[in-house]
């Protein structure tokens, strides 16, 4: 069943590239006491995340985060060493949290994942983007097909 507004977020171990390697990241403990808009993408490095997700994100974080958004965070069904070499590749900076979802743990247990076997792929997110406050869901922003409209960085900003 999909996370819906109202529902409370997953417990889930996501990971992020740190100086030492991938850290664990309890979605408990990232999503406690702020408020945060997360969106997923498909894949790390896929054209249409790596164009236009991400970078819509990154050039309107100071405007999210003005908004009243602590935090900004970027989650995909890849792991922690591709999640911090596309942050770099895209110059995300402290400006988006790059999460690595590698088993698609927390994606499952939120209900939005989207298998690409037949497409070489395997099992990923979804497209969306979602906000946050301390731990509940406040909106959510589902994509359909290979579209990135709602869960753009501009929907999102202009329903804040």
């Amino acid at each position: 069943m999909t996370i819906k507004v109202g529902d409370k977020i997953p417990s889930a171990t996501l990971y992020q590239m740190g100086a030492d390697g991938p850290a664990a990241v309890s979605t408990d403990d990232f999503f406690k006491g702020r408020k945060v808009v997360l969106f997923a993408v498909p894949g790390a490095f896929t054209p249409t995340c790596s164009a236009k997700h991400v970078p819509g994100f990154l050039n309107n974080s100071a405007a999210i985060k003005a908004k009243g958004i602590d935090a900004i965070a970027c989650v995909a069904v890849n792991d922690a060493f591709v999640m911090g070499a596309w942050g770099k590749d895209q110059g995300v900076g402290e400006n988006i949290a790059m999460l690595a979802d590698g088993s698609g743990e927390f994606t499952k247990a939120a209900g939005l994942e989207l298998d690409l076997s037949a497409r070489g792929l395997g099992v990923r997110s979804k497209r969306y983007a979602m906000v946050v406050d301390n731990g509940v869901v406040k909106t959510l922003k589902e994509e359909e097909g290979g579209a990135l409209t709602i869960s753009s960085a501009e929907s999102v900003l202009e329903s804040l």
